[in-house]
């Protein structure tokens, strides 16, 4: 009998290994010191950026993932952007791509075209030019893109840029992993997976472009760390986060499954790591879980002068993204974060 194929089996950002593993592995690696690395894996930025002239530099990122939904064209397509997203929370235009591809060799080939083509199409939609790649066989499938974009030296997004009183926008709503979860046991509603595909697909691009008019001191993009992983990774010495709830985009249906804990082993793995820097009060547990939930292709949480902040986000809004004011920098020397 042919091999039966299972396409998704859980993936995503969810297949990302946990902060604190990761963490605990690059701390004991040796720092670079070429001066012209101006950011590097010791900062947990996005992407790396190289200077090449003093007006010139490059932002190199690389992601890659199994599918977590299980039309072949869609997974591309995510995929795609998901690794896109890296370029455009440091400030940056996308130049090039490259396809990074684990197949296996017994499948139709048509599905692994279907992909690439998926990939191809955001790439396509950066602006950039999709160069080449490189394949292997394996067991399960995997894709993604190694990513080259420009920049000014003078005009990076690092993520720990911010200052006590910045206030924090977020370009997309949460939830998306709870929803493909849910989706993986046919518990989610058509509704829900429409909208946590629509945000997946869609590239940062024009939520990056639109914060470059204004005063903005720190990006970073939510992906597998979740919401509240990955603005720990914002906060500098002397600086901690008040996050209001109340204003926090997410997809509604993914909280009503929150509540009946259909939830991720990743998502709990960031709660394990993150409770000694976080303090919720009266949150409830389906929220909690949507702030831990790992994110694929997230949205961009911008830090953001207060005197910018509301202009910056009529622009967002204006481009039709669920999008919202999550809270603001604090002054904080233990880099707490408060969850209202």
């Amino acid at each position: 009998m042919p091999e039966k194929i299972v396409f998704c089996k859980g993936g995503g950002c969810t297949a990302k290994l946990g902060p604190g593993a990761l963490s605990s592995v690059l701390e004991k690696l040796p720092r670079p010191d070429d001066p012209n690395l101006l950011v590097g894996f010791q900062s947990s930025d996005d992407a790396a950026v190289y200077r090449l002239t003093d007006d010139l530099a490059v932002v190199m990122t690389l992601d890659f993932f199994p599918p977590m939904v299980e039309d072949p064209f869609l997974f591309g397509q995510i995929a795609a952007a998901n690794a896109l997203s890296d370029i455009y929370a440091m400030g940056a235009d996308v130049k090039t791509a490259l396809n990074i591809v684990c197949f296996p060799d017994t499948w139709d080939l048509n599905i692994l075209g279907r992909i690439l083509e998926g990939g191809l199409d955001k790439v396509n939609e950066a602006g950039g030019v999709l160069a080449g790649g490189h394949s292997i066989r394996d067991t399960e499938v995997k894709y993604g893109l190694s990513v080259t974009g420009t920049i000014h030296p003078d005009r990076i997004y690092a993520n720990c840029g911010g200052n006590p009183g910045d206030i924090l926008i977020l370009t997309k709503p949460l939830g998306v992993g709870i929803v493909c979860a849910a989706s993986r046991v046919g518990k989610a509603s058509d509704k829900a997976l429409s909208e946590a595909v629509g945000s997946m697909t869609t590239i940062n691009k024009y939520a990056s472009e639109a914060m470059r008019k204004y005063r903005v001191h720190a990006c970073t993009d939510v992906t597998g760390f979740g919401f509240l992983g990955h603005l720990k990774e914002m906060l500098r010495d002397g600086c901690g986060a008040d996050v209001d709830t109340l204003t926090v985009p997410f997809i509604r249906e993914a909280a009503v499954y929150a509540r009946e804990f259909i939830i991720t082993a990743a998502a709990e793995r960031n709660r394990e790591y993150l409770q000694k820097y976080t303090e919720f009060m009266d949150v409830p547990f389906s929220m909690q879980e949507l702030l831990f939930d790992p994110q694929t292709s997230g949205g961009l949480l911008i830090a953001v002068d207060p005197g910018d902040a509301d202009a910056l986000l009529s622009d967002i809004e204006a481009l039709g993204l669920p999008c919202g004011i999550v809270g603001s920098f604090i002054q904080s020397p233990e880099k707490k974060i408060l969850i209202r």
